[in-house]
């Protein structure tokens, strides 16, 4: 039984362990002590931690007391935005937690098109801890409005606890203006997330800019390994913690460290630091060549994020950036898990949108958010490539796809 997909096209869901990263994880997997024991073993481990931080910290371009280890996107996503938001509504002289139904920052400025954990975070607050979601609206290519952005931040920035927005978005690809939108935020004295998990080691990303206060970044995403993934945290920046223990990482986040983890993370992110303009290059001379044989081959065919920004800038508009590995299909008349399965079966590894909501019988919220329908936003695909696409597997999928389509079109 074939287990492993001749052509893997969904990278932005995970990637395969980098050589680096394996060579790490392998080294140090072996290691015994915990790095919080003060024995010869424990300080080994410690070393070995220590220096996973250093080295993390520099592909991120940040401080190492900075770098926060959580076990992946999510919890970090959900560290910064819980812990953001109960710190800046905490009583004085009571526990650090927000007052249930009486926050006095009770605001979250946020976009339709964040991650689950990001939307479901703010959701959870809103229904048990009193917090007022102010919807942004983006563009029809997944931009945030920076002007309704700006009218959001300046209506009432005393009663926000935070802004956040991602940096580039899991299904269609867009990079957002996160500096602008953090030096908005700054200017009025709000706390700004961003969630980097899609961006970093993708595309260039100015983590170490002040106006950021938190942003979440993972392994698995750039061939690091799956369960290990880091919060970036100002020195500057006020949290609660949501998990209790030993007090480490800051205090921020107790748990035994998993040394083996955390330099496997470091030496994933640092290779994809290295190789990030000329894996760049190579992904959007790829992505190109496949949108070009969409848009010329598949009647009725969009391609989201990449194509909209083109049209805009026929028209005079600015074009928006654009991850060099996705490619988001729009087809009208072709359900998505449709064409999904069609091309399992024929050994393509392809998904509807995020993995975290794989499964569910639902349309894409970032499409809902772009303004498009609930059928357009059910008969989507996205193409993520990286580090195993070849010009050969993109163009076994030029030539699959045709076909694929219009099989799933006539079966309605």
């Amino acid at each position: 039984m074939r287990n492993q997909p001749i052509h893997y096209f969904d990278h932005a869901a995970t990637t395969p362990l980098s050589e680096p990263a394996r060579a790490a994880l392998i080294e140090h997997m072996g290691v015994i002590g915990n790095a919080g024991s003060l024995h010869t073993a424990g300080r080994t481990a410690r070393r070995i931690h220590d220096a996973a931080r250093i080295e993390l910290a520099h592909a991120a371009g940040v401080d190492p007391a900075e770098i926060v280890f959580t076990s992946g996107g999510t919890e970090a996503d959900n560290l910064a935005i819980k812990g953001l938001y109960a710190k800046r509504n905490a009583v004085p002289g009571s526990k650090p937690e927000p007052a249930v139904g009486k926050p006095a920052r009770p605001r979250i400025i946020y976009t339709g098109i964040e991650h689950p954990a990001v939307l479901d975070v703010i959701e959870y607050l809103a229904q048990h801890h009193g917090a007022e979601p102010v919807l942004v609206p983006v563009t029809e290519d997944a931009v945030v409005d920076l002007d309704a952005w700006r009218t959001a931040l300046a209506h009432a920035p005393e009663r926000t606890a935070l802004a956040t927005l991602m940096w580039a978005n899991n299904e269609v690809g867009t990079i957002q203006p996160v500096e602008e939108a953090a030096a908005i935020a700054a200017e009025h004295g709000v706390p700004f997330h961003t969630d980097a998990v899609q961006a970093f080691g993708h595309t260039p990303t100015q983590l170490n800019n002040p106006a950021i206060t938190t942003a979440a970044i993972t392994a698995h995403k750039l061939g690091g390994p799956v369960g290990i993934g880091a919060l970036i945290v100002r020195r500057t920046a006020q949290l609660t913690p949501h998990i209790h223990g030993g007090g480490q990482e800051r205090g921020l986040r107790s748990g035994t460290a998993d040394v083996a983890s955390a330099a496997a993370f470091a030496a994933a992110a640092t290779a994809a630091q290295a190789s990030l303009d000329q894996e760049s290059e190579r992904l959007e001379c790829l992505r190109e060549k496949l949108v070009h044989a969409i848009t010329t081959t598949i009647p009725n065919a969009t391609v989201s994020g990449v194509q909209a920004a083109a049209n805009r800038a026929s028209r005079g508009g600015d074009s928006a950036q654009q991850l060099p590995g996705i490619v988001h299909l729009s087809v009208p008349g072709a359900q998505g898990d449709s064409v999904l399965f069609l091309l399992d079966s024929l050994g393509f590894a392809t998904s509807t949108g995020s993995a975290c909501t794989a499964g569910m019988a639902q349309p894409s919220h970032v499409l809902l958010a772009m303004g498009r329908s609930k059928q357009d936003a059910t008969d989507v695909q996205r193409f993520s490539m990286g580090s195993l696409t070849t010009e050969g597997s993109v163009q076994a999928l030029i030539d699959a796809l045709p076909g694929v389509i219009a099989q799933a079109r006539a079966a309605g």
